[in-house]
C-alpha cells in the first residue's frame, strides 16, 4: 500500500489579481479599468483550447486551471469570477473558483485566456 501523498502543487508563475473599476465617461456609459488587487504564485495547467474566426479576425482561446493558496470565502484574497489574472501582456478571465483539495489549502481558479489577431 502506497503511503499517502499531500497535495502540492508547484507554484512557479507570479500572476497579479485585477478587479474592474468602472467610472462614468461623461457621455452616459462607462469606462472600464482594472486595479491590482494582489500577487499570487500559481501553478497553471492548460485544459482545453479552440480555434477560429470571429469579426473576420482569428481568435485563439485557451481554458485553463489555475491553482493558487487559499483564502477565506468573501476575504479580498479569495479570487471571484469577475477577476480576472495578469501575467505581462498575458490576462486570463476568472470563471470560476473551488477548493482544489480536501484540506482546502489551494484553490482551483477556472479561466480563458484569448488572443485575437
Amino acid at each position: 500500500m502506497r503511503p499517502h501523498q499531500p497535495f502540492a502543487p508547484l507554484l512557479n508563475r507570479k500572476l497579479a489579481l485585477e478587479e474592474e473599476i468602472r467610472s462614468p465617461d461623461g457621455a452616459g456609459g462607462w469606462q472600464r479599468t482594472w486595479s491590482k488587487v494582489a500577487s499570487f504564485w500559481a501553478s497553471l495547467e492548460a485544459r482545453s483550447a479552440s480555434e477560429g474566426e470571429e469579426r473576420g479576425r482569428e481568435r485563439s482561446r485557451v481554458r485553463w486551471r489555475i491553482l493558487v493558496r487559499s483564502a477565506p470565502i468573501g476575504s479580498d484574497l479569495r479570487p471571484r469570477a469577475d477577476q480576472r489574472f495578469r501575467e505581462g501582456g498575458r490576462v486570463f478571465r476568472i470563471t470560476g473558483v473551488a477548493e482544489a483539495d480536501p484540506r482546502g489549502r489551494f484553490l482551483a481558479c477556472w479561466a480563458e485566456e484569448e488572443a485575437v489577431q
